[in-house]
């Protein structure tokens, strides 16, 4: 029965629609579920999962820093899924000097929870899932912490449940709901993306917030992906393959809340092979880059210059301290080095916050980044 409570509702509809009756779901078991998918659709999701082992062995050896610069894509391609967009620029500065604009601190948030997903890998329990939606939400909406007591609902008029296109099951059967799906996370008998990809439909389904359900479930995927070893070093940004046909995604949850689960599968198996080819091409870029600003530095070939320009691409913005701490000296013998990829149009440096602070940033990364955001988010076909 449909009630806000206190004295709700601005117009007549909603007010009428108090006291009557909604249906929401009750989501199915699945800890011990066999799964029952086409055959072709588990060898297409193995082949996915070849490329992404083949990919992330790669790893830091081939593509280095790309490790930092691919977590960071994830994070702001599973926030443009949630409409929250920002550019590069903007989010890396958000992530040092915690200012900025709203969206870009959110996205920049977003990027801390899924580091803690990381970390979190080898414990996934539901203690784990509320540590990475707190680490979302906590310095920019920290009332929405925690899990919900409350309806929740997706499409339909948006003010009420009553009309809504899937209205999440009610707060006291999360509980249950939860540890029956980290229950199916902890099972070794299923191929690893396909159970990947129906555990993060059954936490969509499960909804157990009342905000970031979408984003901590996609950082969720990581830290199986992680916990299961198909990925050990490498965050494959699968958000920009699902951001790439966002349409098929929610397509693929809504069927998986009617009983099927080959299409949740299947996005997910063509969203990791296209993460897979946009990511190499990312690495090709930045490693030209990389090469081509060791062409403009006439420094000393044992300058500490060379080791903090390696560190660029995955920071693209970054302060003294930040430059310091990268090359493990004092903060005030980097300045120098600083200097230095100043004079080869390595880094431009800006005021920030009123002045108060002095960032580096590398514009030639930001412009790839920025690239790769809008390449990542195009359909291929």
């Amino acid at each position: 029965m449909w009630d806000p409570g206190g004295d709700w509702g601005y117009t007549a509809r909603e007010r009428a629609m108090v006291g009557r009756r909604y249906r929401s779901a009750v989501p199915p078991e699945i800890a011990e579920q066999p799964l029952v998918v086409d055959s072709d659709v588990l060898a297409h999701a193995e082949d996915a999962s070849a490329a992404m082992a083949r990919f992330d062995a790669a790893g830091p050896g081939e593509y280095g820093v790309l490790t930092a610069i691919l977590l960071r894509s994830e994070s702001a391609s599973s926030s443009q899924i949630e409409q929250l967009t920002a550019s590069a620029r903007a989010v890396a500065e958000a992530g040092v000097t915690g200012a900025g604009s709203t969206n870009a601190r959110v996205v920049a948030a977003n990027v801390k929870a899924m580091e803690a997903a990381l970390e979190l890998a080898d414990r996934l329990d539901a203690q784990a899932i509320g540590l990475m939606q707190a680490a979302l939400l906590e310095d920019h909406d920290p009332e929405m912490v925690g899990w919900r007591d409350e309806p929740v609902w997706i499409g339909g008029a948006a003010s009420t449940p009553l009309d809504a296109d899937f209205v999440a099951p009610h707060h006291t059967r999360i509980e249950a709901g939860v540890r029956d799906l980290v229950a199916f996370m902890r099972r070794t008998d299923l191929p690893v993306l396909a159970q990947a990809a129906i555990a993060h439909a059954q936490f969509e389904t499960l909804h157990p917030f009342a905000d970031g359900n979408g984003r901590t479930g996609r950082a969720l995927v990581h830290a199986f992906l992680r916990h299961k070893e198909l990925t050990r070093s490498v965050t494959i940004p699968i958000s920009g393959g699902l951001l790439a046909d966002k349409e098929r995604y929610i397509a693929a949850l809504t069927a998986y809340r009617q009983g099927r689960v080959e299409p949740i599968v299947r996005v997910f198996a063509d969203a990791a092979l296209h993460a897979v080819r946009n990511g190499t091409l990312l690495a090709e870029e930045l490693r030209a880059l990389v090469d081509t600003w060791r062409t403009r530095l006439t420094v000393r070939s044992d300058s500490a210059v060379w080791r903090l320009l390696d560190q660029l691409p995955a920071h693209p913005v970054l302060d003294a301290r930040t430059a310091a701490r990268l090359l493990g000296v004092d903060e005030k013998n980097v300045h120098r080095h600083l200097r230095a990829l100043v004079s080869a149009d390595v880094l431009v440096a800006s005021n920030h916050h009123q002045g108060r602070t002095i960032l580096f940033r590398a514009p030639e990364v930001l412009a790839a980044l920025d690239r790769y955001a809008e390449y990542a988010g195009r359909r291929q076909r």
